[in-house]
């Protein structure tokens, strides 16, 4: 390989790098709180079209279950543990998440706009 062929090599994974760093860091994120069988907040509004990071607690006694079957999101919980979901970008629209565990209660509109 030429100097020059080992330039352009390394300057193509400079660029590819940054390019990598810069769309991690635009990810934006939510904490979503699961506490005496309720999701807090109950409603999330996130932009249209961008990777959203959802932050999982739960600050409550008993194991939940987050999910939303369209959108194949599971997340599972023992009492005090965090996580996260990376949501890809979402079409404008509402999209229900639930607490498997505390249906009735437990329940997340995160609206897309």
């Amino acid at each position: 390989m030429t100097g020059k062929a080992a330039t352009h090599l390394a300057t193509a994974l400079v660029l590819l790098l940054t390019a990598s760093t810069s769309i991690a860091g635009e990810l934006i994120t939510h904490t979503i709180t699961a506490e005496h069988g309720r999701l807090s907040p109950a409603v999330l509004t996130v932009p249209a079209g961008q990777r959203i990071k959802l932050v999982l607690r739960n600050g409550g006694q008993s194991p939940i279950e987050f999910e939303n079957l369209r959108l194949r999101v599971e997340k599972v919980l023992a009492p005090g543990a965090s996580s996260f979901v990376v949501l890809n970008p979402l079409r404008p629209g509402e999209y229900q998440f639930i607490d498997e565990f505390h249906p009735d209660t437990g329940r997340l509109v995160l609206t897309a706009h």
